[in-house]
Formats: structure tokens, sequence, C-alpha cells
């Protein structure tokens, strides 16, 4: 059994370096074409080739159901994504990213890469980033098992 300081400790140091870096990096996040929010959906969207039902898209995402509902419909009223009914479940909706969000969506994410290596890949050498990832992995595993 792992003693419980060590692993509060270990939370709390993870969770406030991860406030800490969110903090940065949103301070340098081109939010004039798209939120940070908006961003993740679109993130979570590209790697499942530009398109996911919104219940699968809700697991992703650091938000409640209705808060992407709107999110999502504040996004098809920029032209960014699309909203469609299930073919293969009337019941659900697919959420697909449209040419003009997968452009948009690009130029964002290069600004937010570069800033990304600029402050983590700065600080942490390739193998510390490459056994941060480890871990993290692990984590989520475990929490998600």
């Amino acid at each position: 059994m792992t003693d419980k300081r060590i692993a509060v400790s270990a939370w709390e140091s993870l969770f406030r370096a991860q406030v800490a870096v969110m903090r940065h990096l949103n301070t340098e996040f081109p939010s004039g074409e798209l939120s940070f929010n908006e961003y993740d959906v679109l993130l979570n969207l590209s790697q499942h080739d530009n398109r996911l039902r919104i219940k699968d898209l809700n697991r992703y995402l650091l938000l409640t159901q209705p808060s992407v509902s709107r999110l999502i419909d504040r996004l098809t009223a920029r032209g960014i994504v699309t909203k469609s009914i299930d073919s293969n479940d009337a019941r659900g909706i697919i959420v697909e990213t449209t040419q003009r969000g997968v452009d948009v969506f690009r130029r964002v994410a290069l600004i937010h890469v570069d800033s990304i290596v600029t402050h983590v890949g700065a600080v942490l050498d390739d193998d510390e980033l490459a056994q941060l990832s480890m871990l993290t992995d692990k984590l989520r595993q475990g929490i998600d098992a």
C-alpha cells in the first residue's frame, strides 16, 4: 500500500504543475480565432478522423454535456463544425469538422504547439518528456480501469 502522504504530495505536484503550465500557455494561446475549449473540441475531432458522435466527444472533454452542446452550437454557427443525425442511430448526433474548421485548427495548432515546445520542451529533455508521457498515461489508464 502506498504511503498516503506520498500519494497526496505527488497529486499536488502534478496538479500545480498542470495549472502553472496551462496558465502560461493560455497567455500565448491565439484566442482570437478559437477559445481553448473550442480548440480542445477540434483537437479531439482531429484525432478521430474529424468526426465523432457528440456522446463520444463528451468523454474526451473537460466540460459538462450541456456546455459541450452549447459549444458545438456556437462552432456550427461559425461554420467550423457541422451536426447531423447518426445514420446508424437516429438518437445520436455526429459532429464533423468542416474544411474551414480544419484550416482554423491548423493555424491555431501551429502557434500552440510552438508554445508547448518552447515552454515544456525547454524544461524537460526528450527522455524526461517520454517518462512524463508514460507516467501520465499509466495514471489515466489506472483511473479508467
